[in-house]
């Protein structure tokens, strides 16, 4: 799979998640936030794969 596939599935999946969060903890969540939260999802996995790879 390519680097760009990898960050599609990732993006989508960070998506579904704060939206869902978002929902399920603060219903009246804006959609700048619930963005934000993708983002931060998002970040965080190319952190664990960061810090996955290093210890190889």
């Amino acid at each position: 799979m390519s680097d760009f596939h990898i960050f599609v599935i990732r993006a989508i999946l960070a998506i579904v998640f704060a939206v869902v969060l978002a929902r399920v903890f603060y219903p009246g969540a804006q959609i700048i936030y619930i963005a934000g939260l993708a983002i931060i999802l998002a970040g965080l996995a190319y952190l664990a794969e960061y810090l996955r790879q290093r210890k190889k």
